[in-house]
């Protein structure tokens, strides 16, 4: 395992993944054996305004290369302009990612989940023109009643099949680069950060993708995968 990702750099952050407190209902990769995988990036904020990173949204639209971001409401706001035009893109599919992005929304009480996820549904939906169908939970820490929580509104929790690692400052992008390719499986669900807080990201992607399609790879949303 890469010494960046011994070193705690999601210790909390991205917990849940491996645990069975979330039960089998959270959503870690596509039901296919095709080689396919799927592109997801997380737009996020909470105390400090961020910008999408337009290095990776103008590289993925060029190339038309199909993605889902899931966005938090104080991102949404900061961006809303942006993710409209997106949102007007058939390959791109925007999600939701809680209101204020509270990395243990999993501890709020039911009441306060639902108003996390409802009320930036109606954000995004007000921005895209279109409800949100999966819910991301905030570092990834859920619990069996946050995760009822949020099923219960209809949605299906969907996290990734491996931290890419990219919040990671002294992360360079070859070694993002070798870590996903080494990790990509078939119906792998891949995790960056589109918010400038994946540092190597826009600069490794391209090879990334370059690479996943010279191994036969496609890339998809996940809406064309998942119920």
């Amino acid at each position: 395992m890469p010494t960046w990702i011994s070193r705690g750099l999601l210790s909390a952050a991205f917990c849940a993944l491996c645990a069975d407190v979330a039960g089998a209902d959270v959503i870690t990769r596509l039901p296919t054996d095709e080689p396919v995988v799927a592109l997801t990036f997380d737009a996020c904020e909470t105390r400090t305004p961020t910008l999408l990173d337009r290095k990776i949204s103008d590289y993925l639209v060029r190339e038309k290369i199909p993605f889902t971001i899931f966005v938090s409401g104080r991102f949404a706001r900061h961006n809303a302009e942006s993710l409209a035009a997106l949102s007007h893109l058939d390959f791109v599919e925007i999600e939701n990612h809680s209101l204020n992005h509270d990395n243990h929304m999993d501890r709020l009480d039911d009441l306060a989940i639902r108003r996390e996820v409802e009320e930036n549904d109606a954000l995004l939906a007000g921005i895209t023109g279109r409800h949100s169908r999966y819910f991301r939970f905030p570092a990834g820490n859920v619990s069996p009643r946050s995760l009822k929580d949020v099923e219960d509104l209809g949605y299906k929790v969907v996290h990734w099949s491996f931290p890419s690692g990219d919040p990671v400052r002294d992360l360079t992008p070859s070694a993002l680069t070798r870590w996903v390719l080494a990790k990509t499986r078939p119906g792998s669900i891949l995790i960056f950060h589109i918010n400038g807080r994946g540092w190597s990201t826009g600069e490794a992607l391209p090879a990334i993708v370059e690479q996943l399609r010279g191994h036969g790879f496609r890339f998809t949303r996940l809406d064309a995968q998942l119920p």
